[in-house]
């Protein structure tokens, strides 16, 4: 007798995920990954990636789900786990065109980014890299955002990757469901409507609470909380996208990072987001002028509890002013430190106000109609936006990670831009290194390699900056000069 598939419905917010995508705005994330060049008589990378994943598919859940359909899409799908993956579809051969360099990795990456996933299939791809000019090995993997987050997505590289160049054994799996048939439509709105019952009741219960966090943010006094609320100015980033993409990435040491935080008593967030700043300045400086109110970033917050290691989303979003309309580095970093610290304190006290999970009856007719609406009508363009930018720093392996045998170099992160949003830097940490991904519109930003170049820049100047004189000392000098004749 078949063992028929578990069912697992999805959380709220992934589900919106799957609402909000249309052919212009793809929501699936993704990550570059570049090896150390072998020694000469390697073997052919593409069929070892293949093996390697063959024996690692039920480590994580992720690789053999698919959707199954809510009758009449009046809610969100549910994952079916125990699919049959097809990894000669899933697992494919890219060919880098001539002479090899980055610049043609990224153009790559670029158009394959760009490309709606198959919703009938388990929804990841990789494609391996061939061709590359220095001889390194590589890939490009890519997931929807509804089966996980930055987050999730480093659970899933420990899950895959190795800590030395000796291929371990693959991790036994706990026990599944079998590869039977798949659920009719009665166990699938049945799941769907116990998990939205659950929820109702969740959402019950904790309006109280909700209630007097927020009543308590709203009587408090908060001028820097007001300022990093208001609309962002208009620029170049911000307005109805298409479907083509731009992509660059860039690492920088992550040492360096933390001797410019220390200098300035500030954490790496804080240089991350002073870093994008200077970058955003001097890249709006060649395209449309620096406006003179500040950029908006919106950045997300991770909610994940400790422990857990579900592939899920868990994440909200908060808003945080840049310091674009400064010139100097320094002051950039202290005015951006400044404005980071009030949206952690706020994020830190609305984490239970904003739930990652919710009852999705209806929600993909009207979060469907409302995306497909927002683009057709070009509303970006003439709504003042919300957030100019999407900066997203994401903590990842601190160990030197390998497949294969072959040493992982370089993690860059891909990840998703939205109508009057059309540049996203994701930052990810990895082996000692920060690894920046600028996922752009082409509409929006058309050649992301300058934006990599400015980052580069801005980097330079803030290691250059020095410590700005006290005040104090700087006024009590002139005055003791002036004192000392009397003296004599």
């Amino acid at each position: 007798m078949s063992v028929g598939r578990s069912i697992v419905p999805l959380s709220g917010l992934d589900g919106v995920f799957l609402d909000l995508e249309t052919p212009a705005t793809p929501m699936h994330v993704g990550s570059v990954h570049l090896f150390k060049k072998p020694a000469r008589g390697a073997a052919d990378f593409y069929p070892q990636v293949k093996r390697m994943l063959a024996a690692r598919l039920d480590v994580a859940p992720i690789f053999s789900r698919r959707l199954a359909a809510m009758p009449f899409n009046l809610a969100h799908p549910v994952w079916l786990d125990g699919t049959q993956v097809d990894l000669g579809f899933h697992v494919r051969r890219l060919p880098v065109p001539a002479p090899g360099t980055q610049a043609e990795l990224e153009r790559c990456v670029a158009e394959l980014h760009a490309q709606l996933m198959d919703r009938s299939r388990p929804l990841w791809m990789m494609y391996v890299f061939e061709g590359l000019a220095d001889g390194r090995r590589g890939y490009y993997f890519k997931v929807h955002h509804a089966v996980l987050d930055g987050a999730a997505g480093t659970l899933l590289a420990t899950a895959l990757y190795d800590t030395s160049a000796r291929v371990r054994r693959a991790p036994r799996a706990p026990a599944r469901a079998g590869r039977g048939a798949a659920p009719g439509a009665i166990a699938v709105a049945g799941a769907v409507f116990s998990h939205d019952a659950g929820q109702f009741v969740r959402l019950l219960r904790s309006l109280p609470d909700a209630a007097r966090v927020l009543a308590s943010i709203i009587g408090a006094p908060a001028p820097r909380l007001r300022r990093n609320f208001s609309f962002g100015p208009r620029t170049v980033l911000n307005h109805t996208i298409g479907a083509e993409r731009s992509i660059a990435f860039r690492s920088l040491p992550l040492d360096e990072i933390k001797a410019i935080g220390a200098r300035h008593d500030a954490t790496i967030n804080d240089v991350v987001l002073a870093l994008c700043s200077g970058a955003l300045r001097r890249y709006l400086a060649r395209h449309g002028g620096v406006p003179r109110k500040p950029l908006i970033a919106t950045m997300p917050i991770s909610v994940r509890d400790a422990g857990d290691t579900r592939f899920h989303t868990a994440a909200t979003l908060s808003l945080v002013r840049l310091a674009t309309h400064l010139a100097d580095p320094v002051r950039q970093l202290r005015a951006v430190r400044a404005a980071a610290s009030v949206t952690k304190q706020l994020a830190r006290r609305t984490r239970a106000l904003v739930p990652t999970d919710f009852p999705s009856v209806g929600m993909p007719w009207v979060a469907g109609s409302l995306a497909s609406l927002y683009g057709r009508s070009h509303a970006a363009d003439l709504l003042p936006p919300i957030a100019n930018v999407v900066i997203s720093n994401v903590p990842g392996p601190r160990v030197t990670l390998y497949t294969v045998g072959a040493e992982m170099e370089e993690y860059w992160p891909v990840s998703i831009v939205e109508h009057g949003i059309g540049l996203n830097i994701t930052v990810l940490s990895y082996a000692g290194r920060l690894g920046f991904g600028f996922t752009a519109a082409r509409s929006a930003v058309a050649e992301a390699r300058e934006l990599a170049a400015d980052l580069d820049a801005a980097h330079a100047a803030l290691l250059r900056a020095k410590l700005p004189r006290p005040r104090r000392a700087a006024a009590a000098a002139p005055r003791l000069a002036r004192r000392a004749p009397a003296r004599g």
